[in-house]
């Protein structure tokens, strides 16, 4: 019996382990080169020559800034977009330069009182403002004339799946895996 028993149970086992089902329904299709978050890449646009205007009834500075202007990158409404201001450059313990990066929004506190750059985008635009608890008509053009902007572009399923350091503009290039060289740079001057 005992060896009856170990035969059957072979058997068994052989017969489990080679059993196959009907095949199931067939997956969805990836996108071309995008088939994981690896493929997955945003885009850096730098933008130089930034002008504000003045809007004397609301005492603010606005400028607007259309995506299409400045890439063929598609942007979707998920998607998210991050904007650095440059503050200026740097020097290093080596003696080198680097260029400074402030995250907007950013504020600036003056002896006439407190600036914010804040913008709002859409997935077809960017508007960026200066707001002030003051009246800013007196403001310096060292805020509002000739500003450099870098312009990240990060797809929801990239910064879904990632834990970004959002304040960090090298820390963003470095995930975004994105050199240096690959920023695309524009006057809108």
């Amino acid at each position: 019996m005992n060896k009856f028993s170990t035969i059957l149970g072979a058997a068994l086992v052989l017969f489990l382990t080679a059993c196959e089902g009907p095949q199931g329904p067939p997956g969805y299709d990836g996108l071309d080169g995008l088939d994981g978050l690896d493929g997955i890449q945003g885009q850096v646009v730098e933008v130089e020559g930034v002008n504000f205007g003045y809007d004397a009834g609301a005492n603010l500075f606005s400028t607007l800034i259309n995506f299409s202007d400045i890439t063929d990158f598609e942007v979707f409404e998920s998607d998210a977009v991050l904007v650095y201001r440059w503050a200026g450059s740097i020097t290093l313990n080596d003696g080198s330069e680097a260029d400074l990066w402030s995250q907007i929004p950013q504020n600036y506190f003056l002896e006439e009182g407190t600036i914010q750059y804040v913008f709002e985008h859409t997935f077809v635009d960017l508007e960026l403002f200066i707001d002030g608890n003051f009246d800013l008509s007196f403001l310096s053009t060292d805020f509002t004339d000739d500003q450099i902007f870098r312009i990240v572009f990060v797809p929801s399923e990239y910064a879904e799946a990632n834990d970004l350091d959002t304040a960090n503009f090298d820390s963003v290039m470095s995930s975004l895996n994105i050199s240096e060289g690959q920023i695309m740079k524009l006057d809108v001057n």
